[in-house]
C-alpha cells in the first residue's frame, strides 16, 4: 500500500511514510465489513470479516491493505466482543479514510515531535497512530463523537503501545481542555471551519478541514494557519476528494433512479427546465467555478456518467427546479474562471454556516479552484 502512495504521488519519503510502514493495520482494524450486494441493492447486504477467524484473513488483508476506505461500524454498534455475522438495511456510521487522502493531509499537516496535536474524528485510529509516532502520544489528544469508537481506539492503539488522550464529544466544539494545539485535523467535512477550532490553535499552529455544501460534487479544503503574531490566514482549495459528510448534516444523494434521470433528460417538463448554450461552460478541472457556483445557488450536484453532459444538475432541493444543460458539439469552454488558492484575512466561514447571498446572478472570478 505505501509502495503505491508513493508511486501515485499520494506518500513522500518522511516521517508519515516511516509511520505508515510501522503501523500494523490489522491491530487498529481487527474487523472490517464488506459488502456482499450489488451497489444499487436495498436493502444492502455487509459481512463482517474478523483477523480472528483463519479463512477471514486473506481477504481482511487485502481490504486493509487495499487503500480504499475500510468499513468498522454499522448502525452505531459496539466495535468490542462483537460477533462475526452479516448485517443486512442500515448504514454504517464509521471506517478508516481512502489511504491517499489521508496521507495527503497528514503530509500536509508536516507533522514533528512534540506537536501538540487535536486528531477530530477518531474512527479507526489511523492518523492518531501516525501522530503518535511522529509527534509522541503524550501530546495527541483525539476525539469522536461515538464512545463505542472512542472505547474500541483506546483498545487497539494500546495495544500498539500508544496512550494518546482519548475523548468523546462534539468535534466543532475541539476539546479546549488541552489547549492550544500545533495541529488540527478535523477527519470529516463540514459546512464552514468551527470558530471553537480556530480559537484553540496555537500560534504557528495549522488546522485542517473539508469544507461542503449538500452537494457530494465540489468540496474544498480548508487550511487555516495562526501567525506567531496571532493573526490568522486562510486558504479555501477547491479538490477533486474530501471526507465525508459529519453526522446529521444533509446531503444530495444520486439514487440510481435519479442519475438515470440525468443521463437520459427525460425529467417531466413540470419539474425540471433544459438549457441550451452555444457557449461551453468552464470544464470540469475548473473546480473552483464549480465551487462558487454551487454555494451561491444550493443544490447543484454533478452526476459524472452522465456522458456528454459536462454542466451541473440541480437536485431537487427546497426550492430548486432539477436542471439539465446540454452541450452544442463543438463549442469550445471558455477560459477557466477560478484561481487556485484564493487568500482570506480571516477563515472561510467561520463560525457558522454562511449566509446566502441576496442576490445570486453574478460570480467572482477569484474563488479557489471529492466528488
Amino acid at each position: 500500500m505505501v509502495a503505491r502512495l508513493e508511486a501515485d504521488g499520494d506518500l513522500g519519503p518522511g516521517p508519515v511514510r516511516e509511520a505508515l510502514l510501522a503501523l500494523p493495520r490489522e491491530v487498529l482494524m481487527p474487523q472490517a465489513y464488506v459488502r456482499r450486494s450489488a451497489a444499487d441493492e436495498m436493502p444492502p447486504r455487509w459481512e463482517l470479516l474478523d483477523w480472528a477467524e483463519p479463512d477471514d484473513r486473506e481477504e481482511l488483508l487485502a481490504v486493509l491493505h487495499g487503500g480504499q476506505s475500510v468499513l468498522i461500524q454499522h448502525d452505531g454498534e459496539p466495535l468490542l466482543g462483537r460477533p462475526r455475522r452479516g448485517r443486512s438495511g442500515g448504514g454504517m456510521t464509521s471506517m478508516s479514510t481512502v489511504m491517499s487522502l489521508t496521507s495527503s493531509l497528514l503530509e500536509e499537516l508536516a507533522l514533528r515531535q512534540g506537536h501538540r496535536v487535536l486528531d477530530i474524528g477518531t474512527g479507526a485510529g489511523v492518523t492518531t497512530a501516525v501522530a503518535c509516532h511522529v509527534c509522541g502520544d503524550q501530546t495527541v489528544v483525539t476525539l469522536d463523537r461515538d464512545p463505542h469508537v472512542t472505547e474500541a481506539a483506546r483498545a487497539r492503539l494500546g495495544a500498539l503501545g500508544y496512550g494518546p488522550t482519548l475523548v468523546s464529544g462534539n468535534g466543532e466544539h475541539g476539546w479546549p481542555q488541552q489547549a492550544p494545539y500545533d495541529r488540527i485535523l478535523i477527519t470529516y467535512a463540514l459546512p464552514y471551519v468551527p470558530q471553537a477550532c480556530v480559537d484553540q490553535l496555537a500560534p504557528g499552529g495549522r488546522l485542517l478541514v473539508h469544507v461542503t455544501t449538500s452537494s457530494p460534487s465540489w468540496p474544498a479544503l480548508a487550511v487555516v494557519t495562526r501567525k506567531p503574531d496571532g493573526r490568522l490566514q486562510a486558504q479555501l482549495r477547491a479538490v477533486e476528494y474530501a471526507h465525508r459528510a459529519g453526522h446529521g448534516m444533509n446531503r444530495l444523494y444520486l439514487s440510481a433512479a435519479f442519475r438515470q434521470r440525468i443521463a437520459a433528460g427525460c425529467a417531466e417538463e413540470s419539474e425540471a427546465r433544459a438549457f441550451r448554450s452555444v457557449q461551453a461552460p468552464p470544464p470540469d478541472e475548473a473546480r473552483g467555478f464549480w465551487l462558487a457556483l454551487d454555494a451561491l445557488h444550493p443544490g447543484l450536484v454533478r452526476h459524472w456518467g452522465a456522458g456528454g453532459l459536462v454542466s451541473a444538475h440541480l437536485a431537487a432541493a427546497p426550492g430548486c427546479l432539477p436542471t439539465r444543460t446540454a452541450l452544442v458539439p463543438g463549442a469550445s469552454p471558455p477560459a477557466a474562471h477560478a484561481t487556485s488558492g484564493a487568500k482570506f484575512t480571516r477563515p472561510p466561514h467561520v463560525g457558522g454556516p454562511p449566509a446566502r447571498p441576496r442576490s445570486t446572478t453574478s460570480l467572482s472570478k477569484k474563488a479557489g479552484n471529492s466528488a
